[in-house]
């Protein structure tokens, strides 16, 4: 461990970030008799994402754009453990590093806010709606094909005061972030995975850690939710088979009933116009090979000229 007195958590300084890692720091508290309040430090490390929060994630990196400076404190030993939301992590895991462990997935649906309208079907024509989202801007144009689709970033709070300052029409953000940071009463709609899939790995919280460090990996060991755990593994596998990221415009979701995982995924072409779908089910110890035969599908029916 980073130091032999305390167990050291990284974490992004954002509100929904530290309230993950708080929840993080609680579950680790009343699972371990050793841990008390002051056992337990929460370090707030600044990512690229973090301070570029005006420029596209394509822009400034994609991939890993949230992690990795929290990745390599982590592998310098500098901090024990780091608490990431799980769809900001790159598909391909950092060499020396595993996430072996996830807590109770939150909500994984998305969510709609306007201050002038009561649904997503009420807006009028060519209405603003903002998302940072490839996924979501091309679930949302096949919904409806005349509203405006506007780039935004930032965190959830100043996407709710651009949505305030009637910067934007609407705006869509996942459901998790809203229900953790107690902002359920901002929401109008929830989207139904029938209406949009969620992007792989939403409303799951990843704990990360160094490979060689058993000690950290059997406290977490104590912390998994094996449910969502086998669900995250199918989605990551599906990530992982069709080359994608957090900014490929793929959905997918996986569930977990009587011992049966079940993936459902659709993949957008790169300007939106055209969706493919795949589904996959069987034996949750199979997890991520369903996860990775979907994926090959989903890859198959777009073709050998599609592009992730």
């Amino acid at each position: 461990m980073a130091d032999t007195k305390k167990l050291i958590i990284g974490s992004r300084g954002s509100k929904l970030s530290l309230a993950y890692s708080s929840h993080v720091k609680n579950l680790l508290i009343k699972s371990n008799s050793e841990f008390d309040s002051n056992s337990i430090e929460i370090k707030i490390i600044k990512t690229s994402g973090d301070i570029f929060q005006n420029e596209k994630i394509s822009d400034i990196g994609g991939k890993g754009v949230f992690s990795k400076q929290i990745e390599e404190e982590l592998l310098d030993s500098k901090i024990d453990l780091a608490v990431h939301s799980l769809k900001d992590l790159p598909t391909k895991m950092t060499d020396g590093l595993c996430v072996n462990a996830v807590v109770k997935r939150n909500d994984p649906r998305d969510a709609f806010l306007s201050y002038s309208y009561k649904s997503f079907h009420e807006l009028k024509p060519q209405s603003k709606i903002g998302t940072s989202s490839f996924r979501r801007q091309a679930q949302l144009n096949l919904l409806r094909n005349d509203i405006k689709i506007v780039g935004m970033r930032g965190n959830i709070d100043t996407r709710i005061r651009k949505l305030k300052n009637e910067e934007f029409d609407a705006i869509v953000l996942s459901l998790a972030g809203l229900q953790v940071l107690n902002l359920e009463k901002e929401v109008k709609e929830i989207f139904s995975d029938k209406q949009m899939l969620p992007a792989i790995g939403q409303g799951a919280i990843a704990l990360q850690c160094r490979l060689e460090d058993q000690k950290t990996l059997d406290i977490l060991k104590m912390i998994n939710d094996q449910e969502s755990y086998c669900c995250i593994q199918a989605e990551r596998a599906l990530l992982e088979a069709i080359g994608g990221d957090c900014d490929t415009a793929v959905g997918g979701l996986a569930k977990l009933w009587n011992n049966k995982i079940i993936l459902k995924s659709e993949l957008f072409s790169s300007d939106g116009s055209k969706k493919f779908v795949a589904e996959g089910s069987g034996n949750f110890k199979e997890a991520e090979k369903i996860g990775y035969k979907v994926g090959k599908e989903l890859l198959k029916k777009a073709g050998p000229d599609f592009k992730v």
